[in-house]
């Protein structure tokens, strides 16, 4: 008998849309960056209204790094989440962090399976440290076109840490059978946000019963012990981490925009 698949939750609708991402892509995001880079330092360049010199700007206080709870057991993530290292919500205070690892982007089913291989042999290298997180994130059109059914899931992104990402375009390449064992494997943790949804939605296209799940969400919900609140992963990692996600933002002539946040020990 098949599982029966997730409930759905009240989760912020995503908008990203699919895409393909070849050479001329890539030949336009690096024009995009310059472009931002361009006008950022626009931006902050003022005009020199007075010869007054500036008075120095006070030294920074670090904050004191919170320890991590002696109750964290073996059967925990490798990380934890902890309350917020510092106050207040201004983000110009923000030390802006990016993804600076490697992006394996797999089209077809074999680039799937090379990639799937290499994943599964860094979980089997990572489980005697503890239990895996696998970050776990998709994309698709949210509002097909009149008439056409709902769009499938186009885009899967799976992230073990910092060096790699993998972007899976399974709208192509389909779902070989060595991904969806691993995603119905226990041996790793998938996260993500509203990932009961992602979670749902791969089942109702796929057949594929991603499990076990963590909901970043409401983790930080329960830890933090402030009012409910449906939290984006960015808005998470500056509330916990004190940083500005930057996300990568990938445009091509036919899609104008997909933005990818990456699931990684930031």
């Amino acid at each position: 008998m098949e599982p029966a698949a997730p409930p759905a939750l009240p989760c912020p609708v995503d908008d990203d849309d699919d895409f393909y991402w070849d050479a001329e892509a890539e030949a336009e995001l690096q024009a995009i960056e310059a472009a931002y880079a361009a006008e950022s330092a626009k931006r902050r360049r003022l005009p020199d209204w007075s010869k007054t010199p500036a008075a120095p700007a006070p030294a920074p206080v670090r904050p004191r790094p919170n320890p991590v709870p002696a109750a964290a057991s073996a059967s925990s993530p490798s990380w934890v989440l902890l309350p917020p290292t510092c106050q207040g919500s201004v983000k110009a205070r923000y030390q802006q962090v990016s993804f600076s690892g490697k992006i394996v982007y797999c089209r077809t089913g074999a680039e799937v399976e090379k990639a799937t291989r290499e994943i599964v042999r860094k979980i089997e290298s990572m489980k005697a440290s503890g239990p895996v997180s696998l970050g776990f994130d998709l994309e698709w059109k949210p509002f097909p076109r009149r008439g056409e059914p709902p769009c499938k899931v186009a885009l899967m992104q799976l992230c073990l840490d910092k060096t790699h990402c993998y972007l899976m375009h399974i709208i192509h390449s389909g779902v070989p059978p060595i991904l969806k064992s691993l995603l119905e494997d226990s041996s790793s943790v998938k996260v993500g946000v509203c990932i009961d949804n992602d979670a749902r939605k791969m089942f109702n296209d796929y057949e594929v019963h991603v499990q076990p799940l963590m909901d970043l969400s409401t983790v930080a919900n329960v830890k933090l012990a402030g009012p409910y609140k449906r939290w984006s992963l960015a808005a998470l990692t500056e509330m916990i981490t004190c940083k500005e996600v930057i996300p990568i933002v990938l445009a091509t002539p036919s899609v104008p925009k997909c933005k990818i946040i990456f699931y990684t020990k930031i």
